[in-house]
């Protein structure tokens, strides 16, 4: 895992929070920390954990990898797919339902062309679908089909 990068996250918390046009107070207030903490944060004096940067994420309404990657906590060879799905989720003009859709076919393209995630890393198989069941759970839902639950 690479090492804290404290004072370009608190740079683009910073950019984040004017870009949002939220005041140190109210994006403090919406993540659900303190005001001098998250000043602190975007000084570069503190070094959040991944918790307060999902909350400031949250907050900010950008995907919480995107400050995972600024922090330093996730590993750059994702930081293109993070920042395009960031881009994605972040856009005003486009509704919640049209962010999925476009992230579905985005995910779909790269897929396509060798360079979707591993499985371990979504939870999904090769082909993309979710890991199938393991036997036992199979024979439940057989089970119970078959008793008409």
């Amino acid at each position: 895992m690479a090492s804290l990068n404290v004072g370009n996250l608190g740079e683009y918390l910073r950019e984040q929070r004017r870009n949002a046009q939220l005041s140190l107070r109210q994006l403090a207030d919406a993540a659900g920390v303190s005001n001098p903490y998250l000043s602190q944060i975007e000084r570069g004096l503190r070094k959040p954990s991944a918790e307060i940067l999902q909350q400031l994420a949250k907050a900010l309404r950008i995907s919480a990898e995107t400050l995972y990657v600024q922090a330093g906590i996730l590993d750059e060879r994702d930081r293109d797919e993070v920042e395009t799905r960031a881009a994605i989720l972040a856009d005003p003009s486009i509704d919640e339902r049209q962010k999925q859709v476009l992230l579905q076919i985005y995910e779909s393209f790269r897929k396509e062309n060798g360079t979707a995630p591993t499985s371990a890393q979504n939870g999904k198989d090769s082909k993309g679908a979710p890991h199938s069941k393991g036997a036992k759970d199979t024979a439940d839902d057989q089970a119970r089909t078959a008793d008409g639950d």
